[in-house]
């Protein structure tokens, strides 16, 4: 779901009291609109139904089969109505296509100065039969920002990116399998999770012992093809200036295993016991590695926060772009909408400045866990990744299973990554956010963890759309209204 264009199913509504001769318009308009947006699409031909629409029984049945032959395929529908649309065929076809997708009802607008018999739409009315009956049927759908839209207008386009992107969650939540490396850090109870209410949700959680990955390791020779591209992997992502070359080779080896593990097992992304275990008996920190996953689209969320690393996959389907778990950390001066956010740090490479960053200490690199190493030495603290994220909008989002009440809960909201000064160690940031003694008030009565996932995209009215209206869960959507 990451990585392939996003297919819609598309029905063209039609109802023969009114000028169906729009329907063929109208097909080809919103076919051409997909085509710019690089969404693909299945739609049944004019040549197989009139004007390639629907309105009678057999030709929702026979969309209803193209449909099934697709279904694999198709991520969402679009229903578009070029006229009124007949609100029965548009439900049979859904329910006969057996598809469990987002859906997404258009309408075209009326030309006030075109409302002859021979031209006029009466869409802005059909739509709201078609969501009645979507309704009685209960099938779940979304709605475009304007009742009616043009659908070569900015407008419609910024909905069908979003709606894409609502279809990429809902798809890829769906099934999605995790990995969790080791137990939970026994001082973590906020990282508590319910594997049956995910599971539920149908996201299942893979799991190994720490003591297995370390046993792997230990058998791989320094040698080893898979250990050397992995090594040369890690040099040429971040600069190891300064690490001694038996951490990097440990945690190499550790990358190694891991990357087999998530191949094997099909996973799309992991949490991992980072701390302290992992020091003390193996000797490094798996935070380059950690980041580098991130990086390329599979998340991986510090302390084994499953839970933590639900909400980066979700950001990173709905954005396409790399997503961080971070904590909400510390007040920033005296300004209530202004925080710090820190971790020690495994955050994606392409969330930190870049090269012409103002201050050259603000740029990543490979170094050694500060708050680690004062237990348990810093030679096996290597591997963290520290500097500067760089000022962007942004959006986080926290999942949680409320195992008490049997529910699966989150916030959201969006905010600032700002470039106001600061001096301090790990992978950290200044963000501003609307209102943010209420956020913070909710997240503390509410129970919420301190770990919180970001992504630098601003997706979230999409991924709201997606957990909410399709999978069922309690969102809180935070504004400074």
């Amino acid at each position: 779901m990451l990585h392939k264009p996003v297919t819609l199913g598309v029905i063209i509504g039609n109802r023969g009291f009114f000028p169906s001769h729009l329907c063929e318009d109208g097909r080809e308009i919103i076919l051409k609109v997909l085509e710019e947006e690089s969404i693909q699409a299945v739609a049944i031909s004019p040549e197989e139904t009139a004007y390639g629409s629907v309105e009678s029984i057999e030709e929702a049945r026979k969309l209803a089969a193209l449909f099934k032959e697709h279904s694999d395929d198709i991520d969402g529908v679009l229903v578009t109505l070029p006229n009124f649309g007949d609100e029965r065929a548009i439900a049979n076809t859904l329910r006969w296509s057996g598809l469990d997708v987002p859906v997404l009802i258009h309408a075209f607008p009326d030309d006030a100065q075109s409302m002859t018999i021979k031209d006029r739409r009466d869409s802005f009315c059909g739509k709201m039969s078609a969501c009645n009956n979507l309704h009685q049927y209960g099938i779940k759908y979304t709605l475009t920002s304007l009742h009616t839209v043009d659908p070569q207008s900015d407008g419609f386009r910024s909905d069908l990116r979003k709606f894409a992107a609502t279809c990429r969650v809902v798809g890829g939540l769906r099934g999605a399998r995790l990995g969790a490396l080791g137990a939970r850090p026994t001082a973590f109870n906020t990282v508590r999770y319910s594997e049956k209410l995910l599971e539920n949700s149908g996201i299942s959680v893979e799991t190994l012992d720490l003591s297995e990955a370390f046993g792997r390791a230990a058998e791989l020779s320094d040698d080893d093809l898979a250990v050397t591209a992995k090594l040369e992997a890690v040099k040429g992502y971040i600069s190891t200036s300064g690490v001694p070359e038996e951490s990097l080779l440990k945690m190499t080896k550790l990358g190694v295993v891991i990357d087999g593990w998530m191949e094997e097992t099909e996973l799309v992304a992991s949490a991992i016991q980072c701390w302290t275990s992992m020091q003390e008996y193996y000797g490094v920190v798996p935070c380059t590695l950690m980041s580098m996953m991130s990086n390329g689209l599979m998340p991986s969320a510090c302390e084994t926060d499953i839970a933590g690393v639900v909400a980066m996959y979700a950001l990173a389907l709905a954005s396409g772009q790399p997503s961080a778990i971070v904590d909400w950390n510390n007040n920033y001066g005296e300004d209530p909408d202004k925080g710090v956010i820190f971790h020690c740090s495994n955050l994606p490479g392409d969330i930190f400045v870049t090269e012409q960053a103002i201050d050259p200490d603000d740029i990543a690199v490979m170094d050694y866990q500060e708050i680690i190493a004062g237990t348990v030495g810093k030679e096996k603290t290597f591997g963290t990744v520290v500097g500067r994220v760089k000022s962007d909008p942004f959006t986080y989002l926290r999942v949680s299973t409320d195992d008490l009440n049997g529910k699966i809960v989150a916030y959201l909201g969006e905010g600032e990554l700002t470039d106001d000064p600061l001096k301090t160690f790990g992978g950290y940031g200044v963000v501003e956010v609307p209102d943010l003694q209420g956020l913070l008030n909710y997240i503390c009565k509410n129970g919420f963890e301190h770990h919180v996932s970001i992504n630098l995209t601003e997706v979230a009215d999409a991924v709201y759309e997606a957990l909410t209206n399709y999978l069922g869960w309690e969102v809180y959507f935070h504004s400074s209204n």
